[in-house]
């Protein structure tokens, strides 16, 4: 017997949540097709109305599930759909693969730094418990931070289960840190953030630890949470593709509110111009500059080809409303 550990993306607003439920399956043969369409009720996922309530759950990717000792388990992330076959208004990730097959030829990849704060007994891991500050920023970035165990773990189990985890790091504000996924096609990164923030969760759980991806955790003098999103087409990789690069950047500024509208909730209170950040109602790109709304890191400008790091992404946005985002406004229009 096979456990398949059903993933989807709820309709809770401003914010969506992860869901889970799980089938036993026999004569399974570890390929997506062998994974059957699966119902729930989407009145209770803020998904569908009560007296309309049966939503489609339609696998889109499976993973092995590291989380669990039996060999025989499995997660799969899903789309959404309503039960006339057409997609639930909160499926963002069919519209997103409708846009990668149009700009297919583009060849565009994608990688999103994942930034999030633990928080155990309702502040930030090792803060104080009395209301007052740790040591200000400084020694905590890559250094000497609290967590590593579980990130340790969530790195591994991301590894075990097949997602395209490129690195790991402590970050600026204490019991903050950040994880790399990609870079691949859209498509595959934006599930990959979606099954590593699960993942992130129930290993957290585990320790008594809550995951938060508020873009501003702790008010005051300390760094928000992002979630850079790094992209490239074939074009700028190439000889010559810091021409490519910086029209790409001249269409995004051109679009820079609408990008704004979909990089997140809450967003306005971490892009303040200050702690790494280009204040929310401005643009500007710069060259290994993380206080733009573009940067171009220091070794794409040298070798004059490469990739953008698009800084305005909160770290509770969607990375399907993100990536589509960015493939629009760079790839649509010529």
């Amino acid at each position: 017997m096979t456990k398949l550990e059903y993933i989807w993306i709820d309709g809770t607003e401003p914010t969506p949540q992860l869901r889970s439920k799980t089938k036993v399956v026999d004569n399974f043969n570890r390929n997506l097709s062998d994974c059957p369409l699966w119902g729930f009720d989407g009145s209770s996922t803020n998904q569908a109305p009560g007296n309309k309530s049966d939503c489609i759950l339609k696998p889109v990717r499976l993973y092995d599930n590291p989380l669990d000792e039996e060999p025989n388990s499995f997660l799969v992330m899903c789309e959404v759909w309503d039960s006339d076959d057409t997609p639930n208004s909160t499926n963002n990730r069919f519209e997103l693969e409708e846009l990668l097959i149009k700009h297919s030829e583009e060849q565009p990849w994608f990688g999103i730094e994942q930034e999030y704060t633990m928080f155990k007994g309702g502040v930030p891991l090792s803060w104080p418990e009395d209301g007052s500050e740790p040591e200000a920023q400084g020694d905590y970035y890559c250094g000497r931070n609290h967590g590593e165990d579980i990130v340790k773990q969530h790195l591994d189990a991301c590894i075990t289960a097949g997602i395209k985890i490129s690195g790991i790091n402590s970050e600026v504000m204490l019991g903050q840190w950040e994880y790399q996924i990609g870079a691949d096609n859209p498509l595959r990164i934006s599930d990959d953030v979606w099954v590593a923030r699960w993942l992130m969760e129930k290993i957290c759980a585990l320790y008594g630890i809550v995951v938060s991806l508020d873009p501003k955790p702790v008010e005051g003098d300390w760094n928000g949470a992002g979630a850079h999103t790094n992209f490239s087409t074939k074009a700028m990789r190439e000889d010559g593709g810091d021409a490519v690069i910086y029209n790409a950047i001249k269409k995004l500024e051109k679009k820079h509110q609408e990008h704004i509208d979909v990089y997140g909730y809450g967003n306005e209170k971490r892009l303040t111009g200050l702690h790494e950040t280009c204040p929310i109602d401005k643009f500007r790109w710069g060259v290994s500059d993380r206080g733009a709304s573009i940067r171009i890191p220091h070794q794409v400008d040298k070798d004059r080809k490469g990739y953008l790091e698009d800084r305005r992404p909160s770290a509770n946005c969607d990375p399907y409303k993100v990536c589509y985002m960015i493939m629009e406004t760079v790839c649509g229009e010529k």
